[in-house]
């Protein structure tokens, strides 16, 4: 049984606090300007960012953001905003992570920084090939669209690895800002170095014609001996049981083979090398088109993007790693009846989202506090149509961090969602 909505608007004092620290760190709004929204549901208490500047990413009480041509870092959970410099290219940020070691590693379309100081400086890093050699990224045919190298779409993009914290993610690009190739990337130094880890093959429905997400006739990008073709990573998880990450692809399948694909990745430390594989392809329409991967107590957990003809096979879904090539063997925990590919898992609550385009509602989020036991899908309409994705770990007071997308891709809120007890 699906929950009805149910909304106020009403704000609560420490909401107000905080959204009232930030506003002052950078300056207050004209009078008689609009509150941020904050409202709650019968799951969750909710609240948009503050106005004036784009929170982008979060860890325990840290907050990275930008604003008026500077970036900056809370160390309050977004209260107030003490440390900053200037970035003329802040409005372009496309990623960034708070590394646990403090470090903020951040991008831009094709270019990659790292800060080690708390954003006093900040300095552009080079990636590296797994030859060791710099990975320089292709000559745009339209310098403004030099494509999304490092956009991801989880907020979950480092894990504890044998005691040492270990970046994986892989870009999702190929929709707007240009054509890029589709790589896997990873850093086991606090972001100090960032090397390939895979590079899918040289899609060419996606070669770089100057055009928003690419085409046909255009340059060709990626790895020319790699047959396994992809538009972009849906998503990169660590499971510790296996020592193992996953990741998942999209889009379509257009007559030469599968985009949609699950690999397995192990990592030898030792050696400093991978070794890939291709676990399943498929159509558009099926499960494993998908993202939000999780793994919980050993089982791996996947949200549905399945689209394309129907039917469609949709929702979220559990099952052993091992039995992940074996329907038969899946659990359908709940399904929204609508494509998404972004969800979280943390502390026993999942958090789940629709895509905008394929949605009745407004912004919805789907959700479940008891591991997947009972299901409530909300619609927080005030923000308009938008797709929630970049779900970020909960900070040091409970709130979950989210990008509100339109369509599906592009950057245009913040929300924070901290579940009731």
């Amino acid at each position: 049984m699906v929950s009805q909505e149910r909304r106020t608007r009403r704000s609560f004092p420490r909401i107000a606090a905080g959204i009232a620290g930030a506003v002052l760190a950078l300056g207050a709004p004209a009078r008689g300007a609009p509150e941020p929204i904050a409202g709650e549901t019968p799951h969750f208490w909710y609240r948009a960012q503050p106005a004036g500047m784009y929170i982008d990413s979060q860890r325990g009480s840290k907050a990275f953001g930008w604003a008026d041509g500077k970036i900056l870092l809370s160390e309050d959970n977004g209260r107030t905003w003490p440390h900053g410099v200037a970035f003329p290219d802040a409005s372009l940020i496309t990623f960034s992570h708070i590394l646990k070691n403090g470090n903020v590693l951040f991008a831009t379309s094709a270019k990659l920084y790292l800060s080690t100081d708390g954003l006093a400086t900040y300095r552009e890093i080079a990636v590296k090939t797994r030859d060791g050699a710099d990975y320089v990224p292709h000559a745009p045919k339209n310098p403004a669209l030099p494509g999304w190298y490092f956009h991801t779409l989880p907020g979950v993009v480092s894990w504890d690895v044998h005691g040492t914290e270990m970046m994986v993610w892989g870009n999702y690009c190929n929709v707007i800002g240009g054509a890029a190739p589709v790589n896997i990337y990873y850093s086991t130094d606090g972001g100090r170095t960032v090397k390939i880890a895979y590079t899918f093959g040289q899609n060419p429905f996606f070669g770089d014609d100057g055009s928003e997400g690419g085409g046909k006739g255009g340059t060709l990008l990626g790895d020319p001996g790699n047959p396994v073709l992809a538009r972009h990573v849906h998503a990169v998880a660590y499971n510790p049981a296996e020592d193992a990450f996953y990741a998942c692809t999209g889009d379509l399948s257009r007559g030469l083979g599968h985009e949609c694909h699950w690999l397995k990745g192990t990592y030898d430390a030792q050696k400093d090398a991978w070794s890939w594989k291709v676990i399943i392809s498929d159509v558009s329409n099926s499960r494993y088109k998908c993202g939000g991967i999780n793994f919980v107590d050993g089982k791996v957990y996947w949200i549905s993007d399945s689209n394309g003809p129907e039917p469609y096979d949709r929702g979220v879904f559990r099952c052993d790693p091992a039995d992940l090539t074996a329907i038969e063997k899946h659990t359908l925990l709940f399904n929204p009846e609508v494509e998404s590919g972004n969800m979280i898992i943390q502390d026993g609550v999942i958090i789940a989202s629709h895509c905008a385009p394929a949605s009745p509602l407004g912004t919805g989020f789907i959700v479940s506090t008891d591991m997947g036991k009972t299901w409530a899908q909300y619609d927080l309409k005030e923000f308009g149509k938008r797709s929630p994705t970049r779900f970020h770990e909960k900070n040091a007071e409970g709130w979950f961090r989210v990008d509100l997308r339109t369509g599906w891709v592009k950057q245009a809120d913040v929300i924070f969602i901290k579940p009731k007890p």
